[in-house]
């Protein structure tokens, strides 16, 4: 992660044609975007990492936490599928 945290300022044009490049740099390589239109700053782009670490300000570790659940597919559970995991493992903790 060479270019940690850099911003780079790009206009709306540019955005729009390169934004899946603009996508990967800015997981990849921690880039962020400030796009602007007609000169003016209008919205940053940033990675979801360095968003949850730097913009939400969460603990590392629950940022992980989180990213390892959406990559494994788990974010989507419900409350119910939620409580039936918790219940199984409490379940299994009294054996």
């Amino acid at each position: 992660m060479g270019n940690r945290n850099t911003t780079t300022l790009i206009d709306a044009l540019s955005a729009r044609t390169r934004f899946g490049e603009l996508m990967e740099k800015a997981e990849a390589e921690s880039m962020r975007y400030l796009v602007s239109r007609r000169g003016k700053p209008k919205v940053v782009i940033l990675g979801i990492e360095d968003y949850l670490k730097n913009i939400i300000k969460k603990d590392e570790l629950l940022v992980e936490v989180q990213l390892s659940a959406k990559q494994a597919k788990l974010d989507k559970m419900t409350t119910g599928e939620i409580d039936t995991e918790i219940a199984s493992y409490r379940k299994s903790r009294k054996k």
